[in-house]
């Protein structure tokens, strides 16, 4: 039985054999057929990837927008009173932020400079309050006894209202344009 089992797989080892040249193309099909599915799979996603529409926020000129907002940074310096004014006739307020990340963006693109954010109090007993008059609820500590509050190096600080620093406005973005 083994000289009969030798000579049976030197039969279908040999180099002129059926089954191995049918093992050797069902090898190489197999393969190929792997490699066409892998393509065709690959280029589909990369369409979904591709075709799908891209968000970018559009702020009028000179804003700069971040997330869901146009930020507009001064370049004059004024009183608080000034700078809410001057924020509401360009339709915003002076800056509000409701993230660390809004308040890191802010605190960077402002430069050296201190500006007026929309944060105000009656007096220093009072609460802080933004523009809109809702309560301020970050735990962004404001450092200082003033009645509006001010974004400097360091984080939120106050001073009284006449003092003059440059400012801030901030408006939603209520614009979005799609690119693909």
């Amino acid at each position: 039985i083994g000289k009969y089992l030798q000579r049976k797989c030197l039969t279908v080892l040999s180099p002129s054999t059926f089954p191995r040249d049918f093992c050797y193309l069902f090898i190489i099909a197999v393969l190929t057929a792997g490699v066409v599915a892998l393509s065709i799979v690959s280029s589909v996603r990369r369409e979904k990837v591709v075709s799908e529409p891209t968000l970018y926020a559009v702020c009028p000129k000179n804003w700069i927008g971040f997330e869901s907002k146009c930020f507009y940074f001064s370049e004059d310096t004024r009183n608080w009173t000034f700078s809410q004014t001057f924020c509401a006739s360009l339709e915003g307020n002076l800056a509000r932020f409701e993230t660390l990340e809004e308040l890191n963006f802010l605190k960077r693109y402002k430069g050296p400079s201190d500006h007026w954010i929309g944060l105000s109090r009656e007096s220093a007993q009072d609460i802080w309050k933004w523009t809109d008059n809702t309560e301020y609820t970050l735990l962004f500590g404001i450092r200082g006894v003033g009645e509006c509050a001010y974004l400097n190096d360091n984080g939120i600080s106050s001073a009284r209202t006449y003092t003059d620093r440059k400012w801030i406005c901030s408006k939603p973005n209520s614009y979005v344009s799609s690119c693909q």
